[in-house]
């Protein structure tokens, strides 16, 4: 089995910006309770900006619950923010607030964007998206994963760092 392919590819289950034409393609297993996830962020959202269409980002969770405990609802929180159309901007709010992932905190984030608070919370607390979350975190140790971030570009590991200028590297830019 080769660990350096992304298992599965990406498809209609997953998390994308970009369009699926675009030549380049960066998928990031990452916690949204892990700093260098959050720095990862940063550089990510300066890729997408900077090379538009030509870039097709995904992303798919790996929660180290052991590591980051509040990791785990953080990411249901951003697919219960998904179930209501919003999921890229619960990704940008839990990154831009790493250090505060209670659940008041993430019903605040629920607020800000406007969602329906009510659904929000009862998803959260009956662990509705659970399952999402564990097939990301399934697909990443299939694919060879055991830390965040990890990035895949166009389907093989990036071993490389996770600055801007590895990442361009490595998509051969």
């Amino acid at each position: 089995m080769n660990l350096g392919l992304l298992k599965p590819p990406l498809g209609d289950r997953d998390h994308i910006k970009g369009l699926a034409t675009a030549p380049l393609e960066l998928v990031e297993y990452g916690d949204f309770e892990c700093p260098h996830c959050g720095r990862a962020a940063v550089v990510v959202n300066q890729l997408t900006t900077e090379l538009g269409d030509r870039l097709r980002f995904a992303y798919r969770h790996f929660p180290l619950a052991k590591m980051h405990p509040h990791a785990r609802k953080a990411a249901m929180a951003s697919e219960a923010a998904a179930a209501q159309g919003k999921f890229w901007e619960m990704h940008d709010l839990l990154f831009a607030n790493a250090g505060k992932l209670e659940l008041a905190d993430l019903l605040s984030y629920a607020a800000t964007l406007e969602l329906d608070v009510q659904r929000f919370e009862t998803e959260l607390l009956i662990d509705t998206h659970a399952p999402r979350v564990q097939e990301d975190v399934a697909s990443g140790v299939r694919s060879g994963v055991n830390g965040t971030p990890t990035f895949f570009i166009n389907g093989v590991r990036h071993n490389g760092g996770y600055t801007i200028e590895s990442l361009k590297e490595g998509l051969g830019i």
